[in-house]
């Protein structure tokens, strides 16, 4: 049975109703002009884009219900971009694009046609299908939640060393939680896993769709896969991209990531002992990254202009991950700003090299979506001992570290999906991961693939994810398989 919300915060999320109730418009995608409007019985509506990224391209917005539990209790906007398919004589349906999780999947779209001209090398997949991309509940374009209190301010430490510094961490996750509940009501207790999966069944009956075809990176493979467990038979087909593995126990998980992440963290260094293309290069990469962080423990590093506050070396070990996922576009960038914070400016910190994400974004549904394992001190220690042990330089301040420590003392209930049990109506899925990423283990793609009958790995060779833009073994795959639904071999790898 639901647990339900901590009743100091009922009243608040109640009166806020009214906040998420009313259509979210979105001009800067759409143009109102009469004789562009069309609103299919559907529920889209849908007009000609205005933003001239988006040329020639459709956007609209569909209404879902904020509680899925209660769907005459209030709703919201969900926005959408449509790439017409470039053959409509042989068009073979609609590949939907999702992120979550704080990433705009509408933005993400944006940043493949011009910054990798995505038509000119797609294929099949922008000649055959209907691109739509669809920002998630809560995030981007969509109805977004919006907090005004800083995720992590001054004087906070999502590593606290005794009760003074875990009691301080506390208090401000709640007071945090109490300003997103007091400004986006409702919605701030409904943007888990389920939640955001049963919206996308709303998007398919818009679309007139009897199935749809799944392209979803990092977390949306978690959403992809509970959609097909809610809605046996809707998906045609599942390319999973860097795909998660939520089956084992929050611990289990964040000790993993923090080993991955480290992983990825050496390769970086190897990488600048044999470029010239790192700022590093010639220098030990490992011995400067660890200096700058104990330099910044001790004085924080200041970063330019006066909008943000100097870093402290958590500070810096929270925001590498991020520069670690994409080793041909970030690594230099994380080269250079190691050489600038040692030299006394941190600002490249403070930028996510991910500027589809917003953090708070990212946060709120972690806190809904993940089990809580640590409450007390002893806890946080005993788990920050293990982290250091398989993570020496970036000390475990990964993703799943900042949910577990920001979600403590969260007030709504966290309502994590079961994972694990094989999905039956669930096509045979095409999942994508590098055998070497600073978000998830190679070992996370087995183990989507076990949940998912009939489905194979295909591994890539390398450190990065969004694959189809990567490599054209990937490319070539996912064509193939998105055409005629036929996969790899199990055992193949991409080298390119």
């Amino acid at each position: 049975m639901r647990r339900s919300l901590n009743r100091k915060y009922a009243a608040g999320i109640a009166a806020a109703l009214s906040a998420v109730a009313t259509t979210v418009a979105v001009p800067a995608l759409a143009e109102s002009a009469e004789g562009n409007h069309r609103t299919p019985a559907g529920g889209i509506d849908w007009h000609a884009c205005a933003d001239p990224d988006f040329k020639d391209m459709q956007c609209g917005s569909i209404r879902v219900p904020v509680n899925w539990s209660r769907p005459r209790a209030g709703s919201l906007s969900l926005a959408l971009v449509r790439r017409p398919a470039d053959d409509p004589a042989h068009r073979q349906g609609t590949l939907l694009l999702n992120d979550g999780a704080g990433g705009s999947s509408i933005e993400q779209l944006r940043l493949a046609i011009t910054k990798v001209h995505l038509p000119t090398y797609a294929g099949a997949m922008t000649h055959n299908f209907d691109l739509v991309a669809v920002d998630p509940r809560g995030v981007g374009h969509s109805t977004p939640i919006r907090c005004e209190k800083p995720l992590k301010p001054a004087g906070v430490s999502h590593f606290p060393r005794n009760k003074a510094g875990l009691d301080g961490l506390v208090a401000h996750n709640r007071a945090f939680a109490k300003d997103c509940l007091r400004r986006n009501g409702p919605l701030a207790a409904h943007v888990d896993l389920t939640s955001t999966a049963r919206d996308f069944e709303e998007v398919r009956i818009g679309l007139g769709e009897r199935q749809l075809n799944w392209y979803g990176i990092h977390y949306s493979t978690l959403v992809g896969r509970t959609y097909a467990k809610l809605y046996p038979g809707r998906l045609r087909t599942m390319v999973l991209d860097t795909a998660l593995d939520d089956t084992g126990s929050a611990r289990s998980r964040v000790l993993q990531e923090a080993a991955t992440a480290e992983t990825a963290f050496n390769r970086f260094t190897a990488w600048c002992a044999t470029s010239t293309d790192c700022a590093l290069h010639g220098k030990d990469a490992a011995a400067e990254y660890d200096a700058l962080v104990a330099q910044a423990d001790r004085t924080p590093v200041p970063v330019a202009g006066a909008a943000h506050r100097p870093l402290t070396g958590e500070d810096i070990r929270e925001a590498t991950q991020d520069y670690l996922t994409l080793s041909g576009y970030n690594w230099a960038d994380l080269a250079k700003a190691i050489v600038k914070g040692r030299d006394g400016d941190a600002t490249d910190f403070t930028r996510d090299p991910d500027d589809t994400l917003d953090p708070v974004q990212v946060q709120v549904p972690a806190c809904l979506d993940n089990a809580r394992p640590v409450h007390s001190l002893a806890q946080f220690t005993r788990l920050q001992r293990e982290l250091a042990r398989v993570s020496p330089h970036l000390g475990g301040a990964v993703r799943s570290s900042k949910a577990i420590a920001g979600c403590l003392g969260w007030p709504v209930p966290a309502k994590p999906v079961k994972a694990g049990a094989p999905v039956h109506g669930a096509p045979p899925a095409l999942i994508l991961q590098s055998t070497h990423q600073a978000l998830a283990p190679y070992r996370a793609g087995s183990a989507m693939a076990a949940q998912l009958p009939g489905s194979v790995v295909l591994a890539r060779e390398g450190d990065d994810y969004s694959m189809f833009l990567i490599s054209k073994c990937v490319r070539g795959a996912t064509n193939r398989y998105l055409t005629t639904r036929t996969l790899p071999a199990p055992g193949t790898t991409c080298t390119d």
